[in-house]
């Protein structure tokens, strides 16, 4: 069987090398335009950024490395120009040459993975991207320019803000530019804002609801998010981090369907419409693992691991194998000090989809609080109400985080519901973790909610029932209320939450809590209130806990204020 592979790096390359470990007797080609074929695209930023400062640490693989190891025939700087699908053949052009020819195929794999996105603005040729070493090599360069002092990324998404870190240590002053109301748009803004605020303490500029509308060579002309003139901004070195989309031209070529976001359709198995042609990668569309029961939905997640996985799954396939399951997008980024990390649908996802959700907001240790070093995380679990299936999960911190995240996200993949994270039996030692995980602590607290032991009401829940007769206290202690506490909006006057002290509820309650209308109870991050609501509801009083209490209530309110 002759498999030819049009693509490497991450997906193209899992796939030849798993094919040449299960068939010994396939003749197999890979035919990739750029100048490396493996090469860890991952690393990019931080070989810009001077992290990595050997450039060859991120070449894993050279055309004869692979052809010694796994006997396959590699071919840089080899463009594919047609594909004739009932021929089973393609026309390639060597680049190096100009000169043509046609490679046939019994199995065809495209890998051509995605291509980033440059606002089509005046100047925009100026726009530097970072999709393989030769762009990093460029990125590099200008940031080295003796004369380059400032630069301007536009995009606040992974890629963006891990470019913005990079060049932040090359010593230059980073302006991040982004369209949306906030950065990191995977996360809700109540997570978001602790990213937007740690880029802050390290010199960042962030300009959210912004946008670039014209670069010159020194500087970048912005305007709002509809449109008005927001003046101009020093700029000698500037990255466009929008976004990437997948590249289809080879699937189009070749007469493959295309889905409704513009990735090539697949199977499960991956295979195209096209017989014998098969997408992998960044290119393809994804299964999407959180759709609505009853409901297939696809999704594109540009994420390297997942493109490992479809090299394999393919390479399965292709030899008798089938069965590759839906995707979650586990995602996590390092933002100079702080970790955020995220694994299915988040709030925004859900309200836009109209789907019903139960939301619970925890601020944790990473570990024991008494142990050196302990800081608090921000988590939030997304829960089906009716089924306590997990939908989806964030998590920000500076330390512990993806642990989190890849518990959870294996969580999800395992069918464990949003009550039974209480019962998962988590490695523990002070320096580690709790005796109670984080991931414990989000599993008793979706326990509580399913069963009604307590009830709970989200941050931008609180104005509308305050406004509807609710009585919000705060019961923390007199010190903690002092230094700050919720304040709700009625009659266009915000007003703070009444202070009852959790240890003198049960004396206070009835002579200073009104009777027959609901309470809504506030700590400072969720724990004391859930022991308040109980007290108060077994008093006789209809009581909800604020999620997440005065911390996710405080970043709530400063996420959505603007900068």
């Amino acid at each position: 069987m002759r498999i030819v592979i049009v693509g490497g790096v991450a997906a193209g390359m899992s796939a030849a090398t798993r094919l040449r470990r299960l068939a010994e007797d396939a003749e197999i080609v890979v035919v990739e335009a750029g100048d490396h074929v493996s090469y860890a695209n991952c690393g990019l930023p931080y070989y810009a950024g001077g992290v990595i400062e050997d450039r060859d640490a991120l070449l894993l693989q050279t055309p004869e490395s692979l052809a010694a190891r796994f006997r396959l025939d590699v071919r840089v700087r080899q463009r594919v120009t047609g594909i004739d699908a009932a021929a089973h053949t393609l026309t390639v052009r060597d680049l190096t040459t100009g000169d043509e020819y046609v490679q046939a195929y019994d199995r065809l794999v495209l890998s051509p993975g995605a291509r980033p996105v440059v606002p089509q603005v005046p100047g925009a040729e100026r726009a530097l991207v970072l999709r393989d070493v030769a762009d990093a090599d460029r990125l590099l360069a200008e940031a080295g320019r003796p004369d380059a002092r400032t630069a301007v990324v536009v995009g606040a998404g992974f890629v963006g803000l891990e470019v913005a870190e990079n060049l932040v240590r090359r010593g230059l002053a980073v302006t991040v530019v982004e369209l949306a109301d906030q950065v990191l748009t995977p996360l809700d803004p109540e997570l978001a804002v602790r990213v937007r605020d740690e880029l802050a303490s390290h010199g960042v500029d962030v300009r959210t609801s912004t946008q670039v509308t014209a670069l010159t060579p020194g500087t970048a002309v912005l305007a709002d998010a509809a449109g008005a003139d927001a003046g101009e901004i020093p700029a000698d070195v500037v990255v466009a981090a929008v976004g990437v989309r997948p590249d289809t031209e080879l699937a189009e070529l070749a007469g493959a369907e295309l889905g409704p976001r513009g990735g090539v359709l697949v199977d499960e198995d991956l295979r195209t419409s096209v017989p014998d042609v098969f997408a992998v990668g960044d290119a393809a569309l994804k299964r999407d693992a959180q759709s609505a029961a009853g409901q297939e939905s696809f999704t594109l997640i540009p994420l390297a691991n997942l493109a490992n996985r479809h090299g394999r799954h393919v390479a399965d396939v292709i030899l008798g194998r089938t069965g590759m399951r839906p995707s979650t997008g586990t995602a996590v980024v390092g933002v100079f000090d702080l970790t955020a990390a995220v694994v299915g649908r988040n709030e925004k996802q859900l309200r836009a989809e109209g789907r019903p959700h139960r939301i619970v907001h925890t601020h944790p240790s990473q570990h024991a609080g008494y142990y050196p070093g302990a800081s608090a995380m921000a988590l939030k679990l997304l829960v089906d109400p009716g089924t306590d299936r997990i939908l989806g999960a964030q998590a920000v911190g500076r330390d512990g985080v993806d642990k989190r995240i890849d518990v959870l996200a294996t969580a999800i993949a395992g069918g464990v519901t949003a009550s039974g994270l209480a019962d998962l039996e988590l490695a523990y030692a002070p320096a580690y973790g709790s005796a109670k995980d984080p991931v414990n602590m989000l599993g008793y607290v979706a326990d509580n909610l399913r069963t009604g032991t307590t009830r709970s009401i989200q941050w931008h829940e609180l104005d509308e029932a305050v406004r509807d007769g609710a009585t919000l206290v705060d019961v923390r202690t007199p010190a903690e209320h002092a230094r700050g506490t919720v304040e709700t909006a009625r009659d266009g006057v915000r007003s703070p939450a009444l202070n009852v002290p959790l240890d003198e509820l049960r004396a206070r309650a009835h002579a200073e809590i009104p009777a027959g209308r609901p309470v809504v109870v506030h700590c400072q991050v969720g724990q004391r209130g859930h022991t308040a609501a109980r007290l108060l509801t077994q008093l006789g009083y209809d009581v909800r806990n604020l999620d997440g209490g005065y911390r996710t209530w405080q970043d709530a309110v400063r996420a959505t204020a603007g900068p």
